[in-house]
């Protein structure tokens, strides 16, 4: 099961667990959409992989699987990727 955690490595953004603009690798490293395309060109700056849209859990099934609201920030923010 998915972490859907709360906020942008990058730039701390929050991403609730119904946001449509996070994403994700599949290490389940979480970027808002705009880091993801502008900063980072789709590729996951830990782990290299792709970066896709994160699915939304359904409302009804967060109140028994909620959502982690461990924040994982990168202090220094991203670095810019190569396109």
């Amino acid at each position: 099961m998915l972490d859907l955690r709360p906020n942008c490595e990058c730039c701390d953004r929050d991403l609730p667990p119904d946001a449509r603009n996070a994403m994700i690798c599949t290490f389940e490293c979480t970027f808002c959409a705009d880091c993801a395309s502008e900063k980072l060109h789709g590729k996951c700056p830990n782990c290299g992989g792709e970066l896709v849209r994160r699915p939304v859990r359904p409302a009804a099934k967060l109140t028994r699987f909620p959502a982690s609201t461990k924040r994982v920030l990168k202090p220094q923010g991203c670095a810019e990727a190569a396109p």
